[in-house]
């Protein structure tokens, strides 16, 4: 069942208890970037393994996005700026001990390609914190795959 959990504006993203922040950058131009992850959310799945479902909500302010292991997540949309930045925060979760969520991609220019940063910024009971923590090589591993994946897809390269 989700519950409700504190919400948070995008300050959260510097002040949250955990913040786990990957970086990786890509061939695919940063509007590609950005239109994947902000206009095509059913397209997550595709490219994002831990994503199994994923759709807008709320005439696009908000998503409904679920992962593997069963959690649902409700989300509202804090910031889509077109080829530099997209956020959102977690407003309803299943995933026993959240309290808040936020989670910030960033996309900077990188030669021809983008640098991604996705910063995971989070609160919630102690034990939920040390999971978080402890999840990060994981949580990096899954992120460079995603992005890679993204990036042929975009591209159409199969390397």
């Amino acid at each position: 069942m989700a519950r409700r959990l504190r919400s948070v504006e995008l300050e959260f993203v510097d002040a949250a208890p955990v913040r786990l922040v990957f970086a990786a950058e890509v061939s695919a131009a940063p509007w590609e970037v950005y239109r994947a992850l902000a206009d095509d959310v059913p397209g997550w799945p595709g490219w994002f393994t831990a994503v199994t479902a994923a759709r807008p909500t709320e005439g696009g302010a908000g998503r409904e996005v679920r992962l593997k292991g069963g959690f649902v997540i409700g989300e509202t949309i804090l910031a889509a700026e077109p080829g530099e930045r997209y956020a959102y925060r977690a407003d309803r979760c299943n995933a026993p001990g959240m309290r808040a969520l936020l989670e910030e991609w960033r996309l900077t220019p990188a030669g021809t390609g983008t640098r991604v940063q996705w910063t995971f910024a989070a609160d919630g009971s102690a034990a939920y914190r040390l999971v978080l923590r402890l999840a990060r090589p994981g949580m990096g591993r899954a992120f460079r795959t995603a992005v890679r994946t993204l990036d042929r897809r975009l591209t159409g390269s199969a390397a």
